[in-house]
């Protein structure tokens, strides 16, 4: 078992995957981290964004004996790499072009905002995507993990 974290304004009681926006990193679903103080940073600018609320760190157990299985699709990126870059490039412009993968949970480093400053320079073309990669690798990015299916999300248990 591996102890994740949610940062919202709210406490996390049922998981809604309707809840969750479009054009995210990796794509429409629910978004959990190791990192605790990444959470509570997104806890704190979700309680600022909703007036009146506080910042809340909901945390869950995910049974990750299923990252061995076959019984659902992942996709794993365990480093900066041009597939990774791609990849969050056309989530994040999925309401604009259609695009939709089927993983079931997908997990790898969170584009903060250095990051996403890196994916701006690349789609305006004043970068190569061998010039972004390098530009990422050097960064120490926590990680991030997608559920984007009631299959994946029945795998988490609320503390």
């Amino acid at each position: 078992m591996l102890k994740l974290y949610h940062g919202s304004n709210i406490k996390i009681e049922k998981i809604d995957l309707s809840k969750g926006r479009i054009n995210k990193d990796f794509g429409k679903g629910f978004y959990l981290t190791t990192v605790k103080s990444q959470a509570e940073e997104m806890a704190k600018r979700k309680a600022k964004q909703y007036l009146g609320t506080n910042p809340v760190v909901t945390e869950f157990y995910f049974d990750n004996s299923v990252l061995l299985s076959n019984k659902l699709k992942i996709k794993q990126f365990t480093e900066v790499s041009a597939e990774w870059a791609e990849f969050i490039l056309k989530n994040r412009k999925a309401s604009r072009t259609g695009f939709h993968h089927d993983y079931d949970i997908v997990i790898g480093p969170i584009a903060d905002d250095g990051v996403v400053q890196q994916l701006d320079l690349y789609e305006m073309n004043l970068i190569s995507m061998n010039q972004l990669v390098e530009a990422l690798r050097w960064r120490d990015l926590n990680d991030q993990y997608f559920f984007g299916t009631e299959k994946a999300i029945s795998k988490l248990q609320v503390l």
